[in-house]
């Protein structure tokens, strides 16, 4: 019979997902902090605090068309008025000059000096210079009218630094005046293809290649959460490893590779890392995919070497890549829970990264049902599944309803 011998140290050096965070979070870079202009910073990490230069609203603001009237010739019974004139929105305060009279005002006018409480056109009937409100219609002090100050009033801190900027802040940040913006400086990040076996994408491959997809679908994925990358291949060579890897290095402070990683005669990335003076962190991580996933630092920044496999590559960037550069800009990254929608069971003592698909109920539970694929090689089935539910190690039973990480990458 033949004999099946195993590296024993490949599972003594294997280490849990936790201690992979302990790791990678010991080797966060620090970020410089840069102006950039306001068109430039949606996706950016802010990093100073913002304050309201003036209220909020700057003025006692208008919020519906109309006509706007004392309140007190409302409650002496007055239900015909003088029209006085017009406030549209952007001139100067008018002032209401006596009393049982009313100005006519746009949404997002200055409210006339001397008038509280606006009353909408449609319960109002203009003639003959004249507004008379509808009989049977009520009012209430102050109503349609956006109190200066009462959304912020000046100094107030607006946006705390530390936040990815999103449209919402953009808002903000304009309405304050603020044309460029102090953000923290983004990483140089390189991410690299290995193998003899990828050709270029507009290529013809031969039976034994296939086209290069996970530089590809990694540039994405960093590119939709607002990190650029530069993309490269390096072929199955030692000599061009060391040579190719040597410039990247020198140029980047966060190397992506993809392929290269593993116990294969031509896996020659740990290698040639060391050689560069990579120091590793770890090479085995307890987890499924992506169990071969080598992590080192050196001078100018960090190395991330994936397994080349697609599913296995998309899991490392998406647990521990991005997390990291947010965190390098002094930010925490968002955390989403869901709730297993079945039972479900995984054998081996790994963390398991379970491709989900995800609704939510009619309760408002965000739920994953599993979209299991064929293995870490089945980059068609990310496709149809919604984000990856962390299924940890230490039992083989997981019920409907228990509450998992989620990482979310399908809207």
């Amino acid at each position: 019979m033949k004999r099946i011998s195993f590296d024993m140290n490949f599972f003594v050096d294997m280490i849990t997902v936790e201690e992979v965070d302990k790791l990678i979070k010991k080797a966060l870079l620090s970020t410089k902090t840069i102006s950039v202009p306001l068109s430039k910073s949606l996706g950016r990490v802010l990093a100073e605090d913002i304050f309201a230069d003036r209220d909020f609203p700057p003025f006692d603001r208008v919020m519906m068309d109309g006509i706007a009237i004392r309140y007190t010739d409302w409650i002496e019974g007055i239900r015909e008025f003088k029209v006085q004139g017009l406030q549209p929105a952007g001139a100067p305060a008018t002032t209401l000059s006596e009393s049982g009279s009313c100005m006519e005002v746009m949404t997002g006018a200055v409210c006339p000096a001397q008038a509280d409480t606006v009353i909408k056109y449609e319960y109002v009937t203009l003639k003959d210079n004249k507004a008379i409100v509808d009989a049977d219609h009520e009012i209430t002090a102050k109503q349609h009218v956006h109190p200066q100050g009462s959304d912020r009033a000046l100094n107030d801190l607006l946006i705390p630094k530390g936040g990815v900027i999103t449209a919402s802040e953009i808002g903000v940040l304009a309405t304050v005046g603020k044309e460029t913006v102090q953000v923290r400086q983004r990483l140089r990040v390189a991410i690299v293809a290995t193998g003899d076996e990828l050709v270029e994408v507009n290529e013809t491959p031969l039976p034994h290649q296939i086209r290069k997809s996970n530089v590809y679908t990694l540039q994405a994925a960093l590119k939709d959460k607002g990190f650029r990358s530069d993309i490269f291949h390096i072929v199955d060579s030692k000599e061009k490893l060391r040579e190719d890897l040597k410039n990247i290095l020198n140029d980047h402070q966060v190397v992506i590779l993809s392929g290269g990683v593993s116990k294969g005669k031509l896996d020659f990335v740990p290698e040639i890392l060391t050689e560069l003076g990579v120091e590793k962190a770890f090479h085995f991580v307890k987890q499924r995919p992506g169990k071969p996933f080598w992590f080192g630092t050196y001078s100018k920044g960090v190395v991330f070497a994936l397994p080349g496999n697609p599913a296995s590559s998309f899991v490392g960037l998406n647990r521990y890549i991005i997390p990291f550069l947010f965190r390098s800009e002094s930010t925490e990254p968002r955390k989403i829970k869901a709730r297993l929608a079945e039972d479900f069971n995984f054998k081996p003592d790994l963390t398991y990264f379970l491709q989900v698909k995800l609704e939510y109920d009619n309760e408002g539970h965000l739920m994953a049902t599993p979209h299991k694929g064929n293995g870490s090689g089945d980059l068609a089935n990310l496709v149809e599944a919604d984000g990856l539910l962390e299924i940890p190690m230490g039992k083989t039973d997981f019920k409907k309803g228990e509450v998992f990480d989620c990482m979310v990458y399908r809207s």
